[in-house]
C-alpha cells in the first residue's frame, strides 16, 4: 500500500551517526517530516508538545529505553494509538514477546536496508497483527555484513600508536570489526602520506592537522573524523652547547630542524626561538637568524649529529627521547608544556569513502577511541606493543622502556581524548597564516565531521587546552638548563 509521505515520523536513537544514517534512508523513501530523539525521555517531551504519525525507536538506550518509551506511549491517552515500529539488534524471541504484549506495532532487525524498512511500514499501516512468520524473522540473526577494505597512512611516531593499538586489539580479537578490514601503510614521511591523500591512493590517514587543513582549503575531498592523539611532541638542542646564558647565541645563525613547514611543530617552536630574541624563518627570510629546515622525522637524530650547523629540532616522540637517551640531544621542553592538551595529528578520511560506508567509519572511529583508552591504561603493554608496530624492520632500534617512559611523562602525549575540537584547529590556522603567513583560512564546519566523534566519545570527559605565555616557557627552560 501507498503510505502518505507526509506523515511525521519521531526517530529515537541514541547514536548520532546511526541517527543520521536512518533519515537519510527515510528521506531517500520520500519522507520529509522527520523529527529526533536522543533517547526514549526526550522522545517523551517531543511527544507531549507535537503530533506524531509513526515512531521507529532503538530498543537500548540511556536514560529511558526503548521498552520504556513503549510503555509510556501505550499508557498516554493521546500518544496511544500511535503506530510504534521497534529497531533493535535485540533478537531474543522472549523480549520480542514481551514487547508485544506491550502494544508493540512491528519490529525491524538493525542494521536494516531501505527496502526493509519500506516493508516494515507498509505492514504497520497495514494494521497486520504481528505473526509468528514475523516474530521468528526479527529474531533470526541477521547476515553478517559484508566488509570493505580500509587502508590507512601513517608514519613511525608515538602520534600514530592509536592505530598501532587497533590494530594489536584486531589481531588479538579484541576488537573485531563487522564492517572493516583495517589494512595499515608505514611510510618514510609526510610528503607521501599527503600526496596519498591528495591521489586518493588511501581511504585515510593519521596526519598533521595543517596539513590536512591544507589539502581540504585546496579542494581535496577530504575530512577530518577524529585527533589522532594530543601533545605528544618534544623540543630538542644539540648535546654540548653550552648553558642557559649562551641558548640565544648557540642558535644564532644555525639550523633548525621541523618535520613539516605546515605543523605544530613549526608553530610551537618558531613561538620559542622568537621569545629567546631570535628571528626563525626560512633561509632567505628577511632577517632570519635561525634557519628552519624541513627533515624527515626518523632522520633528525642523525642529521642534528652529522651537521656542523645544526643547532636542534622539534618533531613528534619517540624521536626525540631516543635522541637524548643516546646521548645526542639535551632537552628543551615538551609541546604540552606550552600548549596543554593542543592537538597535532588527525584522523582525515576520504569523503566518497565516508559517504559510501558510514557504518565502517562509525566502527573505524569507535575503535580508534577504545584503542586511545587501551595505551592510556596499559602504558606498559601499548610500548611493548609499539616497539614492533613503530619500528617493524628494526631501523630506528627502539626499546621498550623509552616507549614506556614516552606514554607516561608529565606533559607528554595523550591519548583518552581524541574528540576534535573546532577551536584549537582555528587557534592553529590564525596563528599559521596570521603570525608566520602559512596556509590558508578554512571553512572548520565543513572540514571536520564531529558526527562519528560525538558518538565514539560519547563517554569521554573533554578536558579544555591551555595555551600558556611562551615566555613562561622560556622561563623554565632556561631554569632547567641552569640547574
Amino acid at each position: 500500500m501507498a503510505i502518505d509521505p507526509q506523515i511525521r515520523i519521531l526517530l529515537v536513537e541514541d547514536f548520532k551517526a546511526t541517527r543520521v544514517m536512518q533519515v537519510r534512508i527515510l528521506e531517500d523513501m520520500g519522507f520529509h517530516h522527520i523529527q529526533e530523539a536522543e533517547n526514549g525521555a526526550a522522545a517523551i517531551e517531543t511527544l507531549q508538545k507535537e503530533e506524531v504519525d509513526l515512531i521507529i525507536s532503538d530498543w537500548n538506550m540511556p536514560v529511558t529505553d526503548g521498552y520504556e518509551l513503549l510503555e509510556w506511549v501505550r499508557a498516554d491517552e493521546k500518544c496511544q494509538d500511535i503506530p510504534f515500529i521497534m529497531a533493535t539488534a535485540r533478537g531474543e524471541k522472549k523480549q520480542l514477546i514481551k514487547a508485544v504484549m506491550a502494544g508493540i506495532s512491528h519490529f525491524i532487525a538493525k542494521p536494516f536496508t531501505s527496502a526493509e524498512l519500506r516493508q516494515v511500514i507498509e505492514e504497520t499501516f497495514a494494521k497486520k497483527k504481528i505473526t509468528e512468520e514475523v516474530l521468528a524473522r526479527a529474531a533470526s540473526p541477521k547476515a553478517a555484513p559484508s566488509k570493505t577494505r580500509l587502508s590507512v597512512a601513517h608514519i613511525q611516531i608515538t602520534d600514530h600508536l592509536v592505530l598501532g593499538a587497533l590494530k594489536h586489539l584486531i589481531e588479538t580479537g579484541e576488537c573485531q570489526p563487522r564492517y572493516f578490514d583495517l589494512e595499515t601503510h608505514c611510510m618514510d614521511g609526510w610528503n607521501p602520506v599527503q600526496k596519498a591523500m591528495e591521489k586518493g591512493t588511501v581511504d585515510a590517514a593519521l596526519m598533521l592537522a595543517p596539513i590536512a587543513m591544507d589539502l581540504f582549503g585546496y579542494g581535496a575531498a577530504i575530512q577530518l573524523v577524529l585527533f589522532a592523539h594530543q601533545n605528544g611532541s618534544i623540543c630538542v638542542r644539540k648535546r654540548g652547547a653550552g648553558g642557559a646564558e649562551d641558548l640565544t647565541g648557540f642558535f644564532r645563525g644555525k639550523t633548525f630542524f621541523i618535520p613539516h613547514i605546515l605543523s605544530i611543530h613549526h608553530m610551537l617552536s618558531d613561538l620559542f626561538l622568537t621569545e629567546i630574541g631570535l628571528r626563525p624563518g626560512t633561509v632567505g627570510g628577511e632577517g632570519v637568524n635561525v634557519a628552519f629546515e624541513v627533515a624527515p622525522p626518523v632522520q633528525m637524530p642523525t642529521f642534528l649529529a652529522e651537521s656542523p650547523d645544526a643547532c636542534g629540532f622539534m618533531v613528534a616522540q619517540p624521536v626525540g627521547k631516543k635522541a637524548i637517551v643516546d646521548g645526542g640531544a639535551d632537552l628543551l621542553f615538551l609541546s604540552g608544556e606550552m600548549w596543554e592538551c593542543h592537538p597535532c595529528c588527525v584522523v582525515a578520511m576520504q569523503r566518497a569513502f565516508i559517504e559510501a560506508h558510514p557504518d565502517a567509519v562509525h566502527e573505524f572511529t569507535e575503535m580508534l577511541v577504545r584503542a586511545g583508552r587501551f595505551i592510556h591504561e596499559k602504558p606498559t603493554e601499548a610500548a611493548r606493543m609499539a616497539v614492533d608496530f613503530l619500528d617493524p624492520d628494526g631501523s630506528l632500534k627502539l626499546a621498550q622502556p623509552v616507549l614506556e617512559s614516552v606514554l607516561t611523562e608529565p606533559h607528554g602525549i595523550q591519548t583518552d581524548n581524541l574528540f576534535p575540537v573546532l577551536t584549537d584547529l582555528d587557534r592553529i590556522q590564525r596563528h599559521m597564516v596570521d603570525k608566520m603567513g602559512y596556509g590558508s583560512i578554512i571553512d572548520l564546519e565543513k572540514f571536520v565531521d564531529t558526527r562519528f566523534a560525538e558518538s565514539a566519545c560519547r563517554e569521554t570527559a573533554q578536558r579544555p587546552s591551555v595555551f600558556h605565555d611562551p615566555s613562561s616557557v622560556a622561563r623554565s627552560v632556561l631554569a632547567r638548563l641552569t640547574s
